[in-house]
């Protein structure tokens, strides 16, 4: 995702993390390098987005500053979700 995430947006971001999480994966990387503001309607799909994958399913988000991470880690949601500062990291993180 890029620019904002909000009540508007949020839903094109579920879709992309549904469709992630149809095929199954072992992990889903969230990206939200880009992001400029990060909504509650954005919290609130990630917190779904947990709950949909199940404890068989990681999931990772890329927030890094104070528009991504700083919301994230104010909520709780760094306490449900694997945060990293860099789609780098997350992704080494998934393949350990």
């Amino acid at each position: 995702m890029a620019g904002v995430v909000d009540m508007i947006t949020s839903p094109q971001l579920e879709t992309a993390i549904d469709t992630a999480l149809e095929q199954k994966p072992a992990g889903v990387v969230i990206d939200f390098t880009d992001v400029e503001f990060l909504a509650s309607a954005g919290m609130g799909v990630l917190v779904a987005a947990h709950d949909k994958a199940g404890p068989e399913v990681a999931i990772s988000v890329v927030a890094d500053g104070p528009a991504t991470s700083r919301p994230l880690k104010l909520v709780g949601i760094a306490d449900i979700v694997a945060m990293y500062p860099n789609l780098d990291e997350a992704l080494a993180a998934r393949d350990t």
